[in-house]
């Protein structure tokens, strides 16, 4: 009777720790105290959340990468001309994040970052630059191999004066790397050679996407089947759907994130689609704060099926629960991190009430807690 109350025991402790994940946030750290880097422990059952650890000191880490082995984290920090990438070991038993080196982002402003096993690849905002570092044995990061300069400007002379890159983002198939320029409403697509010795040819120009004129396209999101990808436009809320096959893209279909009526001021933020490939989510800060809900057809067309505001201001990035039962937003302006339940059926989020309070948070990643 011990032993079977035992193995009882023994396996809702190990129900409880699948349930368990780590939530990592990048904020900044100019605006309000803030140590940079946190790590929360998550349970994807409840929703509870608990700090599990920080970095001391780390300057402006807005956006970033894990390793996909899960023992590496790779932030921006985002300071002007004097804006670095950081490479760090990550503990994702302790949550212990510690500095291996870091490198000038060789463009001011790095505001996106994304990795794989052999490089990490940074969107330079200010500087209008696309930067491609290598990665040595330990985790850390190389010089830069390869630094793409865009030109040009668009309709906003305010905010478009120049190149902005905004984001970069492997296609599916990994072969390509997408990246949005709000400065010239434009979207690069450059074919990835992770493999070659010729350092000039990791990223090589094979497209550009015009978007509408003045939109400012930020960030994107692909289908989980990789048939469709999904951009939102910072500068007036568009939201524009386009087919991707066998590289080729065409337009399907153009809509907005913006409230019919809305007279305030937009700026929309960021786009994930659910796991399912079921429901699109983008956010909107300004003077909106909202989050809106689109159902996807198999067609690739969307449309809105729930608008609620995100109980805070400046939804920055949001994040799936890795159960998707949650979905977390990131409020930078209103220093909080909201969690809303998220009905799997039919799309819709309700409000939990339970809330992270936390300077400034930008960035939201889950990984798995070992």
């Amino acid at each position: 009777m011990k032993i079977a109350r035992l193995l009882i025991l023994l396996g809702c402790m190990s129900l409880h720790a699948q349930d368990n994940y780590n939530l990592i946030v990048g904020t900044y750290t100019n605006a309000c105290p803030s140590k940079g880097i946190y790590v929360y422990d998550f349970n994807a059952a409840t929703g509870e959340t608990k700090l599990k650890n920080s970095t001391e000191d780390v300057i402006n880490p807005s956006y970033v990468t894990v390793s996909g082995d899960n023992k590496f984290l790779y932030s921006v920090n985002e300071n002007g001309e004097e804006s670095t990438v950081s490479a760090f070991k990550y503990n994702a038993a302790t949550g212990k994040i510690e500095l291996i080196n870091k490198k000038d982002s060789k463009g001011a402003d790095p505001c996106y970052i994304i990795n794989d096993d052999k490089h990490v690849i940074v969107a330079n905002y200010s500087g209008g630059t696309i930067a491609v570092f290598g990665k040595d044995k330990h985790g850390g990061i190389t010089k830069a191999k390869q630094v793409i300069k865009h030109n040009g400007s668009s309709l906003n002379k305010q905010r478009q004066e120049s190149a902005h890159v905004h984001m970069v983002y492997f296609s599916p198939d990994k072969k390509y790397v997408f990246a949005n320029d709000l400065g010239t409403d434009k979207i690069y697509v450059y074919k990835y050679d992770k493999d070659t010795d010729d350092e000039d040819s990791i990223l090589v120009l094979a497209n550009t996407i015009d978007v509408k004129g003045g939109s400012g396209p930020r960030h994107l999101a692909f289908s989980p089947n990789g048939v469709f990808f999904y951009v939102l436009q910072e500068l007036d809320g568009t939201l524009t759907s386009y087919s991707y096959v066998k590289g080729k893209v065409e337009k399907v279909q153009e809509t907005t994130i913006v409230a019919a009526g809305f007279t305030g001021q937009t700026g929309a933020a960021d786009i994930h689609i659910s796991h399912d490939g079921k429901y699109l989510y983008a956010t909107n800060r300004g003077d909106a704060n909202t989050i809106t809900v689109f159902k996807v057809h198999a067609n690739g067309r969307i449309n809105q099926v729930q608008q609620i505001t995100t109980e805070g201001q400046g939804p920055r990035n949001f994040a799936f629960g890795p159960k998707e039962n949650y979905l977390l937003v990131a409020n930078q302006i209103s220093n909080d991190i909201i969690l809303f339940k998220r009905d799997k059926t039919t799309g819709l989020l309700t409000d939990t009430g339970k809330c992270i309070e936390l300077c400034s948070p930008v960035c939201l990643v889950f990984t798995p807690a070992k």
